[in-house]
């Protein structure tokens, strides 16, 4: 999957049933560029009434899967299913996964395997918490994440694989990285790329910024070399918001 502009809509657990079909209607009525790629990452029970109605520009997502195809799991979702109703992407690794269901970077690189063996896309999500960010060590933390989450796919793997940056400490707080912050660690991002897989696989990467993304600061933050879009939470809920992060490219 070669570098693409994306914008990305994570919708997190908003929504009912009949508010999300709505709101993807809306979405398919926005006019997408040619050069971007737009994913919605839907809640569960939205995915089969969107998929009935899904438009060619807008891609589904689900925000989450488990690492096997079957078993006595109650109440998860395997990649098999997602896979056999047509979704074409799932998130993993978000940092609200993390914290709050414990998922670490061993359990991550399982579901990630099971992902791509049933030829769903993957938005591996990595990011560091505040305390992180203070001490200066944000490089390092990323760059353990990755490594024990992502290193183990080969050059042919990566290439279904979207990395989404999203620093913790910027999701939902109002808070946002600048544009030169979000740069530097998407630069550090593909420099550890490239050591691990060469120039050409980290060139083709695409690595979205996640973080209080609005219609105000898309634009410049989109603009920087390394940022290939957004995994974008809060303005992704109302079509014209997410229309306007569009717009952005």
């Amino acid at each position: 999957m070669a570098r693409q502009n994306i914008a990305a809509g994570n919708w997190k657990m908003n929504t009912t049933v009949s508010e999300g079909k709505d709101l993807y209607k809306a979405l398919s009525n926005h006019s997408v560029p040619e050069d971007v790629t737009v994913i919605v990452g839907v809640p569960f029970l939205h995915i089969g009434t969107l998929l009935s109605i899904k438009h060619a520009s807008i891609k589904i997502a689900a925000q989450n899967c488990h690492f096997k195809n079957s078993g006595a799991y109650t109440g998860e979702t395997s990649p098999s299913m997602l896979a056999d109703i047509g979704v074409d992407y799932v998130i993993l690794g978000h940092s609200e996964r993390r914290e709050y269901f414990h998922e670490d970077n061993a359990m991550l690189a399982q579901k990630l395997d099971a992902a791509l063996e049933n030829k769903l896309k993957v938005i591996f999500c990595c990011g560091e918490p505040l305390e992180i960010r203070k001490q200066g060590t944000q490089n390092a933390y990323v760059s353990k994440q990755l490594e024990e989450g992502l290193f183990h796919l080969t050059a042919d793997q990566l290439k279904d694989v979207v990395i989404a940056y999203e620093p913790i400490w910027a999701i939902g707080t109002g808070e946002t990285a600048s544009p030169e912050q979000a740069q530097d660690m998407h630069a550090h991002i593909r420099s550890i790329l490239t050591n691990k897989y060469g120039n050409d696989a980290a060139q083709d990467m695409s690595i979205l910024y996640g973080g209080s993304v609005k219609p105000g600061n898309a634009k410049e933050i989109f603009g920087k070399e390394d940022v290939d879009g957004g995994l974008v939470g809060g303005a992704s809920l109302k079509a014209d918001s997410f229309g306007a992060i569009i717009d952005s490219f």
